[in-house]
């Protein structure tokens, strides 16, 4: 999924674990038993693109799985924006669209062109960051000390004698009546920040959301503050616990080269430059400026803590490949009949990682979880609405490039082809399970919004019940399309599989969610099975039609819970 702290993502821990057998012609799984792990790897997967399939406008485990197989075939190989593989499934969503009679969602196109800039750090053996401190110079050496990386797009950036000040979680959030950046100064400065944000690390549930990451606690909220407030530079101080993931999932992210929107369809401003520093250089640079690192990370839990200092300046210079590339987003509807201007959003990303040639054996990353059942779900739901005639209109967006950091969908956010305003929702599918039925269905984020109220309604009628994520301190709420809309304060819905399987409980369920991270997560891996069971999946795929069908034929808004920090934006956005 993203490029950071990406295996840990918690929408996507329940989906596959069985070995895979594949054949093009066989019909969807219907068994009851749950499928079996496997420790070797698959052989290739057959390419199905021309399966012949006579699809019903039903929602059933048969077109959903006849779906996935085009989508995860060999012949796409890896869904890679940019490749043949786009062409050929952004063709065949549309393909699908039409047989199903929808109409082009993208006043009156079916795709929306996404411009994209690549950023590639060169010398990266060589970088340092040198910190004039104590009388000398303090080298902090590229993947072992730090990493970094320029925001703004730009070939050579360079930092001289920036002032380094710790502004703490690096937080400005009015609603908990916390602001890291008050009575300071940082325009032009290099800013050290640590991360999550004050309520986990203090334990305390009285700050922010206690343990629960808030959207202040993520990376990337860090440095589009301490853009707004002016900032020439900012690192993140690496911990693995509140991190949530390793010092070498951060490396390998800052190592490849950077995706984003040009900043003329993102103007929001962007640091120069960005990084992270390990915990152990942190703890170097501080003590160099007569600082202990760790009492002051300690004292910025306690709320009216004031920015800090450090008798230091830092230095680097970046110089980068700068390269300009396109994608699509495919976008269908179903025309409301009596609030055509209102729009239920269904997203699902299309893409994925393509393929590797330096592998042995089966070098496609085919997706089939993730996120070939997104679209086989987005596609299904279509079909059905595509039969009846909704009050509001219902939009159906497969978005590109989410594994390079969700910019489909902040693209389509930033181009609505229904005002914001008018938006009433974002239902999202990512990575679903197919591990067999459950008893509850997991929402990422519960306790947001009153979408997880709409979906614990939808699921009553088949006696199942809304389950929280495992580990909120994870922040899997943050890591997907849905966060796009929900920034914008469109209230979003992020969920997924359940983890109380009806054969095996719990303990079955977190067994399927550890195999999958581990065996199938953005590997080769990820690929059509036989032995899949649909009929868990299919449950879940009736819940977000149901969810929708229930916003699509209502006057109601759904509505960010207090305590959301996204409440407070689209209360503003309505009232415009």
């Amino acid at each position: 999924m993203r490029r950071i702290a990406l295996a840990c993502l918690s929408a996507l821990a329940l989906a596959a674990c069985g070995n895979h057998d594949q054949d093009k012609n066989a019909p969807a799984a219907a068994s009851t038993a749950p499928a079996r792990p496997s420790t070797a790897p698959p052989p290739p997967l057959p390419a199905v693109a021309n399966e012949k399939h006579d699809f019903t406008p039903e929602i059933t485990a048969g077109d959903f799985a006849a779906h996935l197989r085009v989508i995860s075939s060999d012949e796409y190989d890896g869904r890679k924006p940019g490749t043949l593989g786009e062409r050929l499934t952004t063709n065949y969503i549309i393909e699908q669209f039409k047989r199903m009679g929808l109409a082009p969602g993208n006043k009156g196109e079916w795709v929306q062109t996404v411009p994209a800039v690549s950023t590639e750090l060169t010398g990266q053996g060589s970088l340092k960051l040198d910190v004039a401190e104590g009388g000398g110079t303090e080298s902090f050496a590229f993947g072992n000390d730090m990493v970094v990386g320029t925001l703004q797009a730009k070939a050579d950036v360079s930092l001289k004698d920036s002032d380094i000040v710790f502004v703490g979680y690096g937080v400005n959030a009015p609603e908990s009546q916390w602001n890291d950046f008050d009575g300071v100064d940082v325009k032009g400065k290099t800013l050290i920040v640590l991360v999550n944000d004050p309520g986990w690390s203090a334990n305390d549930p009285r700050l922010f959301k206690g343990r629960e990451m808030t959207y202040y606690g993520r990376w990337t909220y860090k440095y589009e503050e301490a853009a707004r407030q002016g900032a020439a530079a900012v690192f993140i101080v690496h911990q693995t616990e509140p991190a949530a993931y390793g010092w070498n999932v951060v490396r390998s992210g800052w190592t490849t080269p950077r995706l984003d929107l040009p900043e003329s369809e993102d103007p929001a401003p962007r640091l120069p430059v960005a990084g992270w520093l390990t915990h152990e250089s942190a703890q170097r640079l501080f003590a160099k400026a007569g600082k202990n690192f760790d009492d002051l990370a300690k004292q910025a839990d306690v709320r009216g803590f004031k920015a800090v200092p450090l008798d230091a300046k830092a230095n680097i210079d970046l110089h980068s490949n700068i390269t300009h590339s396109l994608s699509n987003n495919v976008i269908g509807m179903v025309k409301g009949t009596e609030k055509p201007d209102e729009a239920v959003v269904y997203t699902a990303h299309w893409d994925h990682l393509g393929h590797d040639p330096n592998l042995k054996g089966h070098p496609i990353y085919n997706g089939a979880i993730d996120n070939g059942t997104g679209i086989a779900a987005l596609l299904e739901i279509a079909g059905k609405f595509a039969q009846e005639k909704p009050k509001r209109s219902v939009v159906f967006a497969a978005v590109t490039m989410e594994e390079s950091g969700l910019l489909g969908s902040k693209y389509y956010v930033a181009h609505p082809p229904f005002p914001l305003n008018k938006t009433v929702a974002d239902i999202n599918m990512d990575a679903l399970a197919i591990t067999g039925p459950t008893r509850d269905m997991k929402v990422t984020g519960l306790g947001q919004g009153t979408l997880e109220d709409t979906l614990a309604e939808a699921l009553k009628a088949d006696g199942r019940v809304v389950s929280g994520d495992d580990t909120p301190e994870k922040g899997g709420y943050f890591r997907s399309d849905h966060f796009n809309f929900a920034k914008a304060g469109v209230p979003a819905l992020a969920s997924g599989g359940g983890i109380d399987m009806v054969t095996g409980g719990k303990a079955a369920g977190r067994a399927a969610a550890e195999d999958y991270n581990k065996n199938r997560y953005h590997q080769p891996t990820d690929v059509y099975d036989l032995r899949w069971d649909f009929t868990g999946v299919m449950q879940n795929v009736m819940a977000y039609y149901k969810v929708g069908d229930k916003l699509a034929n209502s006057d109601e808004w759904p509505t960010w819970k207090d305590g959301s920090e996204f409440k407070a934006i689209r209360e503003k956005s309505l009232k415009k």
